[in-house]
């Protein structure tokens, strides 16, 4: 039985849940046509709710309305909600007029008896906004492309089969996550849904209830608030077909086994408290590997700040944030890229530490390592030849704490070393970082691309920030597969995925090693041409909060004038 919450809250509940049973009969006699038609009131509604969202996200996170790193709002909520329903849109469009989701797109082989679907940019405007940038979506063993082309669809291939209802329990750090998990179970598994946002995201309900008003009103969404006594109400409930949530693993275990000696008890027994199927997202300890090569002073000052900001975007609460940097002991700029590093991870812009618990994060890493560097409102851990990284490396700070390690080797041994360390040594599965320029990725060869196939993460990204593979709708999002609920790691399944790929094992985001002007060299180092001097989302980007604004009413009413006005800034980022 539910566990015991207020009457009130029990009574919205039990009524939002009897709204959601109406819906899901009525979700399952839509065409495809007619969702496609919803879909498209959901991106109006989202466009129109666009300003609210991204300052109700801002001020809830202690940014001011001038603070630099305001343009985080934008992409993280409302960009990427929009390109995701885009996306989704295409895809139902394509399965409507009787064709695969991956008509038009590429596919081909990859190492290890795997297709690869490339996908992204699937547009002319992406191809040029983020010229340089392309994602492809590994799928497991054995599948070929044929099959692969045949199953994409998932359950809009039976539209008329309902999943019921999914309950969705949102994250607590950025914006987008929860509505993006609504649209998951909605499109890939018929299911509707009821959201519980996390506490830290109480503000954002009225924009969540403007900007979805189109699924609340047929009865396909409901949202609730409350702490962890309606989480546990609700979780109990069997009106549920499904769960999903997006956090931490103590909370997982918290939600499938019980706590204290219960918790003990049923392990022991193999018999969980939750008897519902669940998936989860829930982060780790995520490398960034930094091939070493011949780099020049740019190369260096940029790619430190390429890594400040996979630590410090949204103040390092992420679960995808970079937190281990793993370096060549013998490469001969090591001592360079650490100075370079230092800088930037000291100069970059301030900011409160807002989630909840973060300062005793800190004081952990601090009592951990009280030799770390304290700059500003950071931590950085220098890992020494006499000095255990095993708590950096196994404990998820979610906090500004960013640590060094140094493996030996160069080339091909170092990169060996590097994926068998961040595979066995760090906790979780999420993503993976790698920083390696064009010259010294040509020589490695196969070599290069078979240390990718042998990381064991669900997101990789090759000279950018697996942040980007979250963002961009048709990659798709989660842990590397092999989760249980017995042990979780990151987590179990995928989200996002808007081809509604089956049989997922893995993203691979690749981005351009140098930026314009100086990825106007690519013709001679086989590098990527950019047209962005320093992509928006670099907490160094001088004109970032402007740009990423820009993008996101550009991405949502067009408009060639005031896109042009938007690179005009990009270029003084």
């Amino acid at each position: 039985m539910p566990t015991a919450v207020a009457d009130a809250t029990r009574q919205a509940i039990e009524t939002a849940i009897e709204d959601l049973q109406g819906g899901a009969r009525s979700w399952a006699l839509l065409t495809l046509g007619q969702r496609v038609t919803l879909l498209r009131s959901v991106r109006r509604a989202v466009a129109a709710s666009a300003r609210a969202w991204a300052q109700t996200a801002a001020m809830s996170k202690g940014l001011s309305a001038q603070h630099p790193l305001r343009g985080e709002e934008w992409l993280s909520g409302p960009y990427g909600t929009l390109g995701a329903i885009d996306a989704y849109i295409d895809t139902l469009s394509k399965l409507a007029a009787g064709h695969t989701p991956l008509e038009g797109v590429t596919v081909s082989r990859a190492p290890g008896d795997r297709t690869r679907v490339h996908a992204f940019p699937l547009t002319g405007i992406d191809r040029f906004l983020l010229s340089g940038f392309s994602g492809e979506v590994w799928l497991e063993p054995g599948i070929t492309p044929g099959t692969a082309r045949a199953k994409a669809g998932l359950a809009q291939r039976t539209p008329g089969v309902s999943g019921g209802i999914g309950l969705v329990l949102g994250a607590g750090n950025v914006t987008s996550i929860p509505v993006l998990d609504v649209l998951y179970e909605l499109l890939a598994h018929n299911r509707v849904a009821l959201l519980k946002v996390n506490p830290t995201q109480d503000a954002m309900v009225p924009v969540y209830e403007r900007a979805f008003a189109p699924l609340i009103g047929a009865g396909f969404l409901r949202i609730v608030k409350g702490a962890g006594d309606v989480g546990a109400y609700l979780t109990a409930h069997d009106a549920f077909a499904h769960v999903h949530i997006t956090g931490s693993a103590p909370t997982f275990d918290a939600i499938v086994w019980g706590t204290g000696k219960d918790a003990t008890r049923r392990r022991k027994e193999e018999r969980p408290q939750l008897t519902t199927p669940i998936t989860a997202e829930l982060g780790g300890v995520s490398p960034i590997i930094v091939v070493p090569g011949e780099w020049s002073d740019a190369d260096l000052r940029f790619q430190a700040e390429h890594i400040v900001t996979m630590r410090l975007q949204n103040c390092g609460h992420n679960c995808i944030a970079g937190q281990v940097v793993i370096l060549s002991s013998e490469w001969a700029q090591a001592d360079q890229f650490r100075r370079a590093l230092r800088r930037a991870y000291a100069l970059a812009p301030e900011r409160p530490i807002w989630y909840p618990r973060s300062e005793e994060r800190m004081q952990q890493a601090t009592e951990s390592y009280p030799d770390a560097l304290v700059l500003a409102d950071r931590l950085l851990i220098e890992i020494g030849p006499d000095d255990d990284a095993t708590a950096l490396e196994q404990t998820e700070y979610f906090a500004p704490v960013l640590g060094v390690v140094e493996l030996p080797g160069t080339g091909r041994a170092f990169l060996d070393a590097a994926v068998a360390h961040a595979n066995e040594k760090l906790q979780g599965t999420l993503g993976a970082n790698l920083l390696i320029d064009p010259v010294t990725e040509k020589a490695l060869g196969a070599d290069f691309e078979r240390a990718i196939a042998d990381l064991r993460y669900g997101a990789i990204a090759i000279n950018t920030w697996t942040a980007f593979a979250f963002l961009t709708p048709t990659l798709t999002w989660g842990a590397y597969p092999g989760g249980t609920i017995e042990d979780v790691g990151s987590g179990i399944g995928v989200v996002h995925n808007a081809l509604l790929l089956d049989g997922v094992e893995r993203s691979v985001a690749r981005g351009p090693f140098r930026p314009l002007p100086r990825a106007l060299g690519f013709w001679r180092d086989g590098g990527r041409f950019t047209i962005l001097p320093k992509p928006p989302w670099f907490v160094t980007a001088r004109t970032g909060a402007e740009v990423s604004e820009g993008l996101t009413r550009f991405r949502a009413r067009g408009g060639v004038l005031s896109l042009a006005r938007t690179l005009l800034q990009a270029l003084r980022a």
